[in-house]
């Protein structure tokens, strides 16, 4: 590891010649110069983006070395597109090795600098010729005919080169080798893929429970990280992963019917377009939230929600989930694709002050899509689940409740004789608390039920309120609660598992 007190020294100095000039004298470098030309971004959600750039060079007859300075860090040199009049590309190289105070002092073994070293007493100044011999785990050097470690003690300790390594780079730069047919300035584009460019977007729902409403903010957050600002930039972000590989991060969260319905965005394939108005300049290192959705009174509901698995059998109460369920379609007032995200929820509280109440992810959700997004656990309303009973019956019982078999595709059939010959009565007990002055709704569903392909002619026998299958593995029940009260309900389930 390189001595931390050379580094500081080197970040606190500028790079100075022999003959000892200060660096008072440098020139200050414009943090907004940059040797791009027209820029154009495309950025993914999966850390990809797409580069283009044209630039106006001068290019000479015959074979020439061009540079292009102010490229992504995070370039994929092999992705490279390069494309002028009259001109073809022999050959590239990428020069990655940045100047820092790192790389200086690496770049310096085997090589004499100068160390300026301050008296904090007397304030006097003493310099020293070094030769670096190493700055594996600390810098080695060696002055006269000692050899010293520095160490990191605070003292004021500079360093001054004779000169930058020509290896070493102040920016990201590009290096081509072309070969042109005529001598001339003319616009030369550049195309390629980089790393270290990604977006994702954020919402902001704020929650009227009285109204049953929420007005949503949509923000796209980009983030650059390609040690590279790109400046005034045109600037297009694409919902989707063009890799095929995944799903950004993200998975069908939360929604519970899909999209019918044709969006108006523009679309790239399979794809939508999501284009920033106007141009950008993206800072390296930056963060940058633009806004693009704005919703007001779109209608939404509170539910309270709760999956028991088949024979659960709880030793104390679990608090329901709580839920906001709202729909994207036109007619709801949202009326736009989301692409993947976060949805915070906020409500405000007697004061009329926005809390933050929970937040959920979402995947890229189609217009006409119906979310249901949990954004924590109910204080007040719990569920227990319990095996009341469970006993063996024999087939002749089994065959009494044939009438209530339920079946994948709702119809009844044959009963093989290759079928189990052992059966089971289950009763399942659900008690259900609410401590809220009100009385609540709570979504109770029971999973499991379809346990394999042979087992799925599973019985209901008995039931306190009417379930709805909502698959071959899920029944659900709608349970009304009453205020400051408990409700029980039981289900009696025959099953061949």
């Amino acid at each position: 590891m390189i001595n931390r007190a050379i580094i500081g020294a080197c970040a606190s100095l500028a790079v100075l010649a022999a003959s000892g000039a200060g660096a008072q004298n440098a020139p200050v470098p414009d943090p907004d110069a940059t040797a791009q030309g027209d820029v154009a971004i495309t950025i993914y959600n999966n850390n990809l983006a797409l580069v283009q750039d044209v630039r106006q060079l001068p290019i000479a007859q015959g074979r020439s070395r061009v540079e292009f300075p102010d490229v992504s860090a995070q370039i994929r040199p092999q992705t490279l597109s390069f494309a002028a009049a009259n001109t073809a590309i022999v050959e590239q190289n990428f020069d990655y090795d940045l100047l820092t105070p790192e790389k200086l002092m690496e770049k310096a073994v085997g090589q004499t600098v100068t160390l300026l070293r301050t008296n904090p007493a007397t304030g006097a100044e003493t310099r020293e010729r070094a030769k670096v011999l190493s700055v594996a785990g600390g810098t080695v050097l060696q002055i006269g005919d000692r050899i010293e470690v520095l160490r990191d003690d605070g003292l004021p300790v500079r360093v001054i080169f004779d000169r930058v390594p020509p290896n070493l780079r102040a920016r990201p730069t590009l290096s081509v080798n072309l070969d042109s047919t005529r001598a001339g300035t003319r616009p030369v584009q550049l195309r390629y893929l980089t790393g270290g460019l990604g977006w994702s977007a954020d919402y902001v729902a704020l929650y009227n429970e009285k109204a049953g409403t929420i007005d949503m903010q949509g923000w796209v957050t980009l983030t650059n990280n390609t040690g590279t600002t790109f400046h005034n930039a045109d600037t297009v972000l694409v919902a989707g992963d063009p890799n095929g590989g995944g799903r950004g991060g993200y998975g069908q969260r939360g929604m519970t019917r899909a999209g019918t319905e044709a969006s108006s965005r523009e679309r790239l394939g399979d794809f939508y377009l999501y284009p920033i108005a106007g141009r950008t300049t993206i800072a390296n290192a930056q963060t940058k939230q633009v806004s693009f959705l704005d919703a007001q009174a779109v209608p939404a509901r509170k539910i309270y929600a709760s999956a028991v698995y088949w024979q659960q059998n709880d030793e104390e109460p679990n608090n329901v989930e709580s839920r906001i369920a709202f729909s994207t379609s036109r007619d709801q007032g949202l009326g736009d694709a989301l692409p993947a995200g976060t949805v915070r929820f906020y409500q405000r509280d007697a004061q009329g002050t926005p809390q933050f109440i929970g937040e959920k992810s979402i995947d890229h959700t189609p217009i006409g899509s119906d979310l249901s997004l949990v954004t924590g656990d109910a204080f007040d309303i719990t569920v227990k689940a319990e095996v009341e009973k469970r006993e063996t019956i024999t087939a002749a019982e089994w065959e009494k409740s044939a009438r209530f078999r339920i079946v994948e595709d709702g119809k009844t059939r044959e009963i093989t004789l290759e079928r189990p010959k052992t059966y089971y009565r289950t009763v399942m007990r659900y008690t259900l608390t609410n401590a809220k002055p009100e009385a609540v709704e709570v979504e109770l569903t029971q999973t499991g039920l379809g346990n394999s392909w042979w087992a799925d002619d599973f019985r209901i026998t008995a039931e306190d309120i009417k379930g709805e299958q909502l698959n071959a593995d899920r029944r659900r029940y709608k349970v009304p609660v009453p205020a400051e009260g408990e409700r029980v309900i039981r289900v009696t389930y025959e099953t061949r598992y």
